[in-house]
Parts: C-alpha cells; sequence; structure tokens
C-alpha cells in the first residue's frame, strides 16, 4: 500500500490542499480530484498533446507530470483562460476561424497556442506550426488551426485582451 502524500497546487488562481497518491498524474488530479475536466487525456504516452496545461506558466504535458511534482506550483488549465465567463482570444479565434471539429485537442493545442503566443506574439505561419508541433489533431488539416492562432495573435496586438500571465 502506497502512502499518500499532501500538496498544495494554484489551480486557475484557485488553491487546492489534497492528499494523492504519488504515482498520480496530474492530468488524473486534474479531471479526478479537483473535477475540470476540460483538460483531455489522449494517449497517456504524451504524444498527443490534448492535455497540455501550464505549469508555472510553461506548457507541459499533464500526462508527464505527477501531481506531486505540481505541489506548491501554479496550474493553468483550459477553464483558466476565460475568466468570468469571457472567452480568451484563442478560444474565440478557434469559434471564429474554424480550428476545431470534434473538439478533442482544442484545450491542449489552446495552451500550447498561449505558450507560443506568450513569447512569441507574432509569429509567422511556419512559427505556430513550429510552435504546435507536439499537438495532433485528427479531424482538422491544421490550416483552420493555425488560422485561428493568427487570428488570436492580431487581437492581442491590438490590446483587445491581455493573456493570463501577460505581465510576467
Amino acid at each position: 500500500m502506497t502512502t499518500k502524500r499532501e500538496i498544495t497546487v494554484t489551480v486557475n488562481g484557485q488553491q487546492y490542499r489534497s492528499e494523492v497518491e504519488p504515482r498520480m498524474l496530474l492530468v488524473h488530479y486534474l479531471r479526478d480530484v479537483l473535477d475540470l475536466t476540460g483538460t483531455h487525456i489522449g494517449c497517456d504516452t504524451s504524444q498527443c498533446g490534448a492535455c497540455t496545461v501550464l505549469l508555472n506558466g510553461e506548457a507541459v504535458k499533464s500526462c508527464t507530470v505527477l501531481a506531486v511534482q505540481a505541489d506548491g506550483c501554479e496550474v493553468t488549465t483550459i477553464e483558466g483562460l476565460a475568466p468570468e465567463g469571457q472567452l480568451h482570444p484563442l478560444q474565440e479565434g478557434f469559434w471564429e476561424k474554424h480550428g476545431l471539429q470534434c473538439g478533442f485537442c482544442t484545450p491542449g493545442m489552446i495552451m500550447a497556442a498561449y505558450q507560443l503566443l506568450k513569447t512569441n506574439p507574432n509569429p509567422s505561419e511556419e512559427e505556430i506550426r513550429k510552435g504546435l508541433e507536439g499537438n495532433i489533431c485528427r479531424c482538422t488539416g491544421y490550416q483552420n488551426i493555425v488560422r485561428a492562432v493568427q487570428y488570436a495573435a492580431e487581437k492581442l496586438q491590438a490590446g483587445v485582451s491581455q493573456p493570463v500571465g501577460a505581465s510576467e
């Protein structure tokens, strides 16, 4: 029998204290313990990127991080990008530019794109494709995903919205 460990994690601005199995993955902690189901489980092998979240501001695949490794950290999930029900420009871009079909990969794509726009606010099409290459979409041809990220970049540059953590 494994001894549980207590962790304290700030998720989407709210602090949580939980006892978890040392082997529990962050993706399972978010979904099963905190009931934040926007982070999807696609492959459990870090190949698809559907589980991408921000850990201390950096995009990570949460199926490769243990919940105990997030102890003392800040996590942002797809739910944390839209405070007070307002869509983040990336979420709006995926809607407006038809960057999704089934939507399964969308949360991970958006979180990876968020990381890209945080470090490169005006990426070229090639840079967007490179920034999203760790995320797989089985439905689209990626062109509308690229358009969605370009849309968000333009809105953010125009000052329409500020991305989470932009003042860092």
